[in-house]
């Protein structure tokens, strides 16, 4: 990961987030966590950021807790129900209606009312969750939530626009829309509760879709790493060739996500294909 994301510079992403953040956070007098949501493409490097942000502001005397989206998705047996049930495609993790929105809004809703609350943990290597007596407890009097994920915040696209397919994937696997049409129907419906706890939205925006198969291939060979350097078997994981399937599945509300977020988000950083910063803008 590229150190524009991490402490470093003053112009960087790091410091644009913690600034704007930390300004935020002092103007606002809520007697509850501060939920900020952190929105950005695979391998933009938003979890390296909340992750640095953290240890930041704990640094600075705050209670930090850090909910990514992706330890929220549900298990492969889960998915695999959805699969035979709803469509084939559901069986990839990652689109809205594979995840456990429920456990979501239970962990939320216990931190905003001052309660101690276990954080969800999912294991990639081994595609489940962690069982619940590992998660980390955090809380009660948490200062700041950081909410991460690559469709944190994101709205549901009009139905005209699943008519087209965006992708090869879309056109020869979903001719019909039945994928899409129930991923945006999930998304409108109980993802909109969940994201409806957030604060402040921030928007990590990658330059476009066709840079994502390049982040995300990094991330997987770090994953790939750390699961040899713990013996663990990398079978689960996925090559070159996987990821830019893996991320087709992605490419439609990414594309909507980079279009619409900006207008509404309270922060948008810029980035080029080195994941360094090319502008910010802050809402009034």
């Amino acid at each position: 990961m590229t150190a524009s994301l991490e402490p470093g510079k003053s112009g960087d992403a790091f410091a644009i987030f913690h600034r704007f953040i930390d300004g935020r956070r002092r103007n606002r007098a809520l007697g509850r966590p501060l939920v900020v949501g952190i929105c950005g493409a695979q391998g933009s490097g938003k979890s390296t950021l909340s992750e640095g942000l953290a240890v930041q502001f704990a640094r600075e005397g705050l209670s930090v807790a850090v909910l990514s989206l992706d330890d929220l998705y549900l298990s492969r047996e889960a998915r695999s129900e959805l699969a035979r049930s709803v469509h084939p495609l559901l069986l990839t993790r990652g689109v809205p209606g594979t995840h456990d929105v429920a456990l979501g809004e239970s962990f939320l809703a216990d931190l905003v009312a001052g309660r101690a609350a276990a954080v969800p943990r999912f294991d990639k290597g081994l595609d489940g969750p962690v069982p619940a007596r590992q998660w980390p407890v955090v809380g009660p009097e948490v200062d700041l939530l950081l909410f991460e994920g690559w469709c944190v915040g994101a709205i549901p696209q009009n139905e005209g626009a699943l008519a087209r397919p965006v992708n090869d994937l879309e056109r020869r696997h979903d001719p019909h829309a039945i994928w899409r049409s129930y991923v945006n129907a999930e998304l409108a419906g109980a993802y909109q509760t969940l994201f409806s706890r957030i604060d402040i939205l921030a928007l990590l925006a990658a330059p476009g879709f066709d840079i994502v198969a390049n982040w995300r291939w990094e991330q997987e060979r770090a994953l790939r790493q750390r699961l040899n350097s713990q013996g663990r078997d990398i079978g689960r994981t996925m090559d070159e060739e996987d990821i830019v399937c893996f991320v087709s599945h992605f490419q439609r509300l990414t594309e909507h996500i980079l279009e619409e977020m900006p207008e509404r988000a309270d922060l948008v950083v810029r980035l080029d294909a080195s994941r360094r910063v090319r502008s910010r803008n802050v809402a009034d």
